[in-house]
């Protein structure tokens, strides 16, 4: 009996390893990243892992200049110009909502009680600002989820119902914008809504931008957790979006986050990553990647999904190639559910480039 557990405990361990050790089909020997033979990410041109940013999927320029003024200043001015100017139709102003919200609340975090000034006072200076109030609202639910009592305490709860007014505070500032609603989701979510209750507010959503990207992972997120992991709900609403997206829209690699939320924490099934699920949600998201507009916001999001998928699946030169669009920026899933994003994305990066160059690759044959 103890050689069955025995047994079992180590097949356990070797699925959590082998997917961070270089390989190739074929038995190809294991390199360490010091050795000599190591496949070099630098060779690439891609960015050094202390580089890489972490607050945001992909470059915008303008948000990046107005942030770090803002947080060297304290001065809530430039945020609110920015967000003034940003159309509420499309992806953008979500994004950038999100990125100050969440520079606030790890400002908060590295320094309680005085880290980010600069929206409080946008608060209080300028209530009636939509921006501030939205950057508010997307706040509260940053800090909901980092809240000391974690998910389900009473802590977590108290700040999604403030988030919940304060969503309601934005909406009403702002007719027509759906970022507010948005951000309802996740409380929805973390609140558990009743389905009828999420309906209702999925309905708000879908009238003012019915095929924005962001409002549907985050309607995802929510089938995924009121269901408890069943991915009946999940799929069904994913492969619906998918199915009613325009020609050019990235909704259709909505099933491949759905497949992404449901992985097994342990993989024990020998080629799930090579099995019919995987290989349609991936190929649906490399086709919606590859009709979509050079400039939509939302493809780095897609792309850094892209490249989870296809080292595991180890299909290394389609990883590389999305590896060179997104190099360099990493704020995405699923790095971000890393404590250090950064390093998670620097594993997978160095994985791709292994297999790459162990399949005959060279940074000579990546197309620029």
């Amino acid at each position: 009996m103890e050689i069955l557990w025995f047994l079992l405990a180590m097949g356990m361990l070797m699925a959590v390893l082998l997917p961070y050790l270089r390989r190739r089909r074929g038995g190809v020997r294991l390199v360490s990243p010091g050795s000599p033979d190591a496949a070099d990410p630098a060779a690439y041109g891609f960015v050094r892992q202390e580089l890489l940013d972490v607050r945001v999927p992909g470059p915008d320029q303008d948000l990046m200049d107005v942030l770090g003024a803002v947080q060297r200043s304290q001065d809530w001015r430039a945020a609110s110009q920015l967000l003034a100017g940003t159309p509420k139709e499309g992806e953008v102003r979500w994004q950038r909502v999100q990125a100050f919200a969440g520079a606030a609340s790890l400002e908060l975090a590295q320094q309680p009680g005085t880290g980010a000034q600069w929206l409080r006072a946008w608060r209080l200076e300028a209530p009636k600002d939509a921006g501030g109030a939205q950057v508010h609202a997307e706040f509260l639910v940053h800090q909901a989820w980092r809240s000391s009592g974690g998910v389900g305490s009473d802590d977590h709860r108290i700040i999604l119902e403030e988030a919940r007014t304060a969503c309601g505070e934005a909406a009403l500032l702002a007719p027509g914008d759906p970022v507010p609603y948005i951000t309802e989701l996740a409380v929805a979510r973390g609140l558990a809504y009743p389905e009828q209750q999420f309906d209702l507010l999925w309905a708000k959503v879908i009238d003012r931008a019915p095929h924005h990207m962001g409002a549907h992972l985050a309607a995802l997120h929510y089938w995924c957790e009121k269901w408890h992991g069943s991915r009946d709900k999940a799929d069904a609403f994913t492969h619906a979006a998918a199915a009613r997206a325009p020609r050019g829209s990235l909704l259709a690699a909505l099933p491949l986050f759905a497949v992404y939320e449901h992985l097994p924490e342990v993989n024990l099934v020998r080629g799930f990553y090579q099995s019919a699920v995987v290989t349609r949600a991936v190929e649906g998201a490399l086709y919606a990647v590859h009709s979509a507009r050079a400039e939509d916001p939302m493809l780095a999001h897609v792309r850094h999904l892209l490249v989870f998928f296809l080292v595991r699946c180890e299909r290394w030169a389609q990883a590389m190639e999305q590896l060179r669009h997104v190099d360099g920026c990493v704020g995405a899933l699923p790095w971000s559910q890393n404590p250090d994003p950064a390093a998670e994305y620097a594993v997978y990066r160095a994985l791709a480039v292994a297999g790459y160059e162990a399949n005959g690759g060279s940074p000579a044959t990546l197309p620029r």
